[in-house]
């Protein structure tokens, strides 16, 4: 096979990689943009039950939540949030790196770690190490379920109400927008007024009138926010996942247009100069 022949086979080889890396970058968008939507519907409620619950720890409550009570135990639990696929840059490293430095932090402390584990990426990466994994699924789709994803991290709750876990964080990327995505870890449990919310202003009193009882209602309110903070940051993640992807492929997409580019002229310079070759050879036998 000459030279030009196998420049020529490179050239419609990456040409052929550049349809698929094309075609990724646009069903990324498209997908981004659903997410992102399902993120925005769920945004208002999300945001009125969390005034509702600020105001609640800001008040004189007659029934202290479980989820308010800070306790004295060293265990810590850490839910990992990480994709199911590839091709998405350096997403799942640097959340899994951030991870692993507040792991350090912890059992510097001497701290027990129990994990639980979101997407098939962290499941691969953290099979090495012997942490204990009260939980790992896989597979939650693009678009999750409310059920699902509740049931899963559902173990690790119940562990703190029973006083065996002194706090819980998640670990997930955050989507700030299609081109940032910041890893990050914030602590769900015990809830923070001044971690969770604004800081507590001076000399200010809050309190709302309970029907049938406090207890009931801020079991209910109190459960309903956490479990919906979780699922709007499941969704986060999965806009972040496609949002990286895009800009992956983007990336891939122009390397590509470059590398045929490069071929393109070393084919039509080895072209160029074969033919020269041939008019050498024509004219020098026709001289003889």
């Amino acid at each position: 096979m000459s030279f030009n022949s196998i420049l020529k086979n490179k050239i419609i080889s990456i040409q052929n990689t550049r349809k698929i890396t094309k075609a990724m970058e646009m069903i990324s968008i498209s997908k981004m943009r659903k997410t992102q939507n399902k993120m925005l519907l769920g945004k208002p409620y999300y945001m009125v039950l969390k005034q509702v619950i600020k105001n609640s720890m800001q008040a004189n409550l007659e029934y202290i939540h479980p989820y308010l009570k800070k306790k004295k135990i060293n265990s810590i639990g850490i839910i990992i949030v990480s994709t199911d696929k590839g091709l998405c840059g350096g997403l799942n490293i640097n959340i899994f790196k951030k991870t692993m430095d507040k792991i350090s932090y912890f059992e510097k402390k001497n701290y027990n770690i129990k994990l639980i584990i979101i997407g098939s990426k962290a499941k691969k990466f953290f099979q090495h190490y012997k942490y204990e994994k009260i939980n790992i699924t896989t597979e939650i789709g693009e678009n999750p379920s409310f059920k699902k994803i509740i049931s899963s991290v559902k173990p690790i709750i119940d562990l703190y109400e029973k006083n065996k876990i002194k706090k819980i964080f998640i670990s997930f990327n955050k989507f700030t927008n299609r081109l940032v995505q910041k890893p990050k870890i914030i602590q769900l449990l015990p809830f923070s007024y001044e971690k969770i919310f604004l800081k507590k202003k001076k000399n200010t009193s809050w309190d709302y009138i309970y029907e049938p009882n406090s207890k009931f209602i801020l079991n209910t309110l109190f459960n309903k926010y956490l479990e919906f903070q979780i699922y709007q940051i499941i969704l986060e993640n999965l806009a972040s996942e496609q949002s990286a992807r895009m800009i992956s492929m983007h990336c891939a997409t122009e390397n590509s247009d470059k590398l045929i580019n490069n071929l393109k002229l070393q084919f039509n310079k080895s072209r160029q100069s074969s033919i020269t070759q041939e008019l050498s050879e024509i004219i020098s036998s026709s001289t003889e």
